[in-house]
C-alpha cells in the first residue's frame, strides 16, 4: 500500500509532499533530482546539517537567507570566515542560530576547499536502490550513508552522520526515494513546468 497522496492537479506525490506550499515545489522540482558541483553540493550538505533536529520546512523558509549568510555556499569564502563573522551569524534571525551549526559549516567549508566534493560524495551512490512503495519502506540510514559519514568525519566534516547523510543522498538524487506511485518516482531530470 502506497502513502502517496494525489493533489488538486492530480498528481500522485509522497505524502510529505503536499503539507506545505514549500514542500510541493521543493518536492516536484528538486528533491530526488541529480545534483552537481561542489557549490550546490556544499550547500545541501550544510542545509541538512542545520536541519538535523529541526522540520525541513523551516530551512526552506529561511534558505534565501543562508544564502545570503553564508555567501552563496561559496567554499572558498565560508572556509575564511572568522570568529567575528561567526558571531554576527548568531545574530542573524534569517538563519538558524545555532553556534555548533554555524562552526560546523566554516569547518566543512576548509574540508571542502581542497577536495573534489562532488565526485567523493557520488561514490557512496549505491548501484542499485529500490524505490519505496510506503513510508515504511524509506530508511533513515543505509550502509552507503554510514560509510559515507565515516569518511566525510575522516576528512575533517563536522554535523555529518548518518542520517544526516541518507537525507541529503535522497535530495540530490543519489537514490530515488519518491515513493513507486509518485508521479515523481524514476525520474532523473527536472520536471517540464
Amino acid at each position: 500500500m502506497s502513502d502517496a497522496v494525489v493533489g488538486a492537479d492530480g498528481r500522485a506525490r509522497c505524502g510529505w509532499g503536499l503539507s506545505a506550499p514549500e514542500y510541493i515545489a521543493y518536492h516536484d522540482e528538486e528533491w530526488g533530482v541529480p545534483l552537481h558541483g561542489t557549490q550546490a553540493l556544499f550547500e545541501r550538505m550544510s542545509l541538512e546539517a542545520f536541519q538535523s533536529g529541526l522540520s525541513w520546512l523551516i530551512i526552506l523558509r529561511k534558505r534565501e537567507s543562508f544564502r545570503r549568510a553564508f555567501d552563496g555556499f561559496d567554499p572558498s569564502r565560508v572556509a575564511a570566515f572568522d570568529d567575528a563573522r561567526v558571531t554576527r551569524l548568531l545574530t542573524d534571525s534569517g538563519i538558524v542560530r545555532n553556534r555548533a551549526k554555524i562552526e560546523a559549516t566554516v569547518r566543512n567549508a576548509r574540508a571542502v576547499v581542497d577536495l573534489d566534493l562532488d565526485r567523493l560524495l557520488w561514490s557512496f551512490a549505491p548501484t542499485d536502490h529500490i524505490r519505496p512503495a510506503s513510508g515504511a519502506d524509506v530508511p533513515a540510514v543505509t550502509p552507503e550513508s554510514k560509510a559515507m559519514a565515516k569518511e566525510l568525519k575522516r576528512r575533517g566534516f563536522a554535523f555529518v552522520g548518518p542520517t544526516t547523510c541518507y537525507a541529503m543522498m535522497q535530495a540530490t538524487g543519489m537514490v530515488d526515494d519518491h515513493l513507486t506511485d509518485c508521479w515523481r518516482s524514476g525520474l532523473s531530470t527536472k520536471p517540464d513546468k
